[in-house]
């Protein structure tokens, strides 16, 4: 199931009020199913280009990366890039 689609959404994580990781350019945020029981499963997963100096801007050396997190566990917030 396909719970998101643009061109330009920023995915960022939290531990606690600390931002630790921030992911540029998100084209698809998804969850998916199991093969066997179709359940949903409780992470969701993109790919992105990870933003590895959290300056809010792709630099040379930063590149599109395939990421998982718990939909459940982890804190985020997912939005479309308001440039």
């Amino acid at each position: 199931m396909q719970n998101w689609t643009g061109t330009d959404g920023i995915l960022e994580v939290y531990a606690g009020d600390k931002l630790v990781n921030r992911f540029l350019k998100i084209d698809t945020l998804s969850t998916t199913a199991g093969t066997q029981d179709s359940m949903t499963r409780a992470y969701r997963f993109g790919y992105g280009i990870l933003d590895a100096n959290l300056n809010g801007s792709k630099e040379p050396g930063e590149k599109k990366v395939y990421f998982e997190f718990s939909g459940c566990t982890t804190s985020y917030i997912f939005y479309e890039n308001p440039a």
